[in-house]
């Protein structure tokens, strides 16, 4: 019987001969004076969905390279990635121009913003004037404009699709841990309180993985933001907290409030959101934190069971360490916390990968 990986990596290998052929059939209306038949398309891997990335010089000496992205239209929306990166780049956001794109086949070429990724250049010296241009860059994107009408809605019903990953992939199928009908009713209570923390808040564009892996320092000096094609009109917390509190890196709690309350002023000084008391600004901030990594724990562990992509593994305990800090401060969601530490910490420290989550993310260069 054949594995399933290796018709997975046929089908990778198929479509990205198809994609060379296209990129050098695109390539060639572009640039009719180049040789395209040199173009190779050099594998950078995919990202947490089904895309696929590759890198290829241009045919022309001197000039810039680009991407070519391998988008299966079963699962991602290529014509609403074009919009957004255009409607992005309206509203003052460096996002990547889109040189081609088919829809139906799901393949696009765009400007390559490199590699410098911002989780890289991000250091004690560095974070301050890193973590300010980027917080720039989003307020511009949360000022962008009538928000696309295909966006959808981030509801409570997605916002509960997204919690149940938790309850399905990090306790029962990675963890091995069946739920009781009484714990399944405590954490629909906790959901539920999640779910109306971020429905109350106001409702903007939501980039939806605005985190460090996701920008990039371009030659030009900005920031450019990619991977975007998530993007929902949703929670107005959400993208702050996935930057703040990247699942990735971590900067100490006075810090991280420091930032976050400033950048609240300045979104009420400009007017993208209300003016709202400190208290509740920070519930909205924390709460939405915890809806991220409650789901981020169930969709890491599916990433690994599911998809092959271990990886992912090492940075549970660092969303664990948000998790279980953020849900402490809350007397609201002490009954959580007194199950999680019972039922589910004695199975997570057996994990391989288990690392003491009180301390994930307490090294930073």
């Amino acid at each position: 019987m054949s594995d399933p990986r290796d018709l997975i990596a046929q089908t990778i290998e198929d479509r990205k001969q198809a994609l060379t052929h296209w990129a050098r059939k695109n390539l060639q209306v572009l640039l009719p004076e180049a040789v395209v038949d040199r173009v190779v398309l050099e594998g950078l891997g995919s990202d947490a969905g089904f895309r696929h990335y590759y890198r290829a010089q241009s045919p022309l000496a001197g000039q810039p390279p680009f991407l070519a992205v391998d988008a299966p239209p079963e699962t991602e929306n290529t014509a609403l990635f074009v919009k957004l990166a255009r409607y992005l780049r309206h509203g003052g956001v460096n996002a990547p121009t889109v040189i081609a794109a088919d829809a139906a086949q799901g393949f696009l070429l765009v400007e390559d913003f490199g590699d410098r990724l911002l989780r890289n250049e991000l250091t004690q010296d560095t974070a301050c004037t890193l973590y300010g241009e980027a917080l720039m860059v989003l307020l511009r994107l949360q000022q962008a404009g009538d928000i696309p009408a295909e966006l959808p809605h981030y509801d409570q019903a997605m916002l509960r699709r997204e919690l149940t990953i938790f309850s399905e992939w990090f306790v029962e199928k990675l963890l091995g841990y069946s739920l009781s009908q009484a714990e399944q009713a405590l954490l629909h209570g906790v959901f539920a309180q999640l779910e109306t923390s971020a429905l109350e808040q106001p409702q903007l564009l939501v980039h939806r993985d605005y985190h460090s892996r996701n920008l990039l320092l371009c030659d030009s000096g900005q920031i450019g933001v990619i991977d975007f094609q998530g993007a929902v009109h949703g929670p107005f917390a959400y993208d702050l907290v996935s930057l703040l509190r990247d699942c990735y890196i971590r900067w100490p709690q006075e810090d991280v409030k420091r930032w976050a309350l400033s950048y609240g002023n300045m979104a009420m000084e400009v007017g993208v959101i209300p003016a709202v008391d400190e208290a509740t600004y920070l519930r909205w901030f924390d709460w939405m934190g915890l809806q991220r990594h409650i789901k981020v724990l169930g969709i890491f562990a599916r990433l690994h069971l599911r998809d092959g992509k271990d990886h992912y593994l090492a940075d549970l305990p660092l969303v664990l360490r948000y998790t279980l800090e953020v849900a402490r401060d809350y007397p609201q969601l002490s009954e959580f916390v007194e199950w999680f530490d019972q039922r589910l910490l004695p199975l997570i420290e057996q994990q391989s990968w288990y690392t003491d989550y009180r301390c994930a993310g307490d090294t930073i260069a």
